[in-house]
């Protein structure tokens, strides 16, 4: 695994995005999800159209929140004034040495305090 997909790349996809739905065949064997994106990206789905979200997600290793992720969460959120799910979305990519790939420049900046690739703009 390379890079850690941010919510926002899945959602993307799933809304028509074109630029995301590159990235994910180009690049998807590489990538895996945190829980977090899990239930991000199913809370943007209704019960009846839930299966074809889950059909994605379950193609993408899935990375647990640890005690020790959510430590360096904490510190993450206290240092850089993160909201909780960016802090350990962050945690979870430093700690599995992944590059964070998301289109969030809001939350998530290069050449930040972790890696993360931008790679296209909406």
């Amino acid at each position: 695994m390379t890079y850690l997909l941010d919510s926002v790349i899945l959602i993307d996809h799933f809304n028509g995005v074109e630029a995301a739905t590159t990235f994910l065949s180009e690049h998807g064997s590489e990538c895996a999800i945190s829980v977090i994106t899990h239930a991000e990206v199913l809370a943007g789905f209704t019960v009846r159209t839930e299966p074809l979200a889950r059909e994605l997600l379950d193609v993408f290793p899935h990375l647990p929140i640890t005690s020790e992720i959510a430590d360096l969460a904490a510190s993450l959120r206290r240092s850089g004034h993160w909201k909780l799910p960016d802090a350990l979305q962050a945690a979870v990519a430093v700690r599995h040495e992944l590059t964070l790939v998301t289109r969030n420049t809001r939350d998530f900046q290069p050449g930040g305090k972790i890696e993360v690739w931008l790679p296209y703009q909406v």
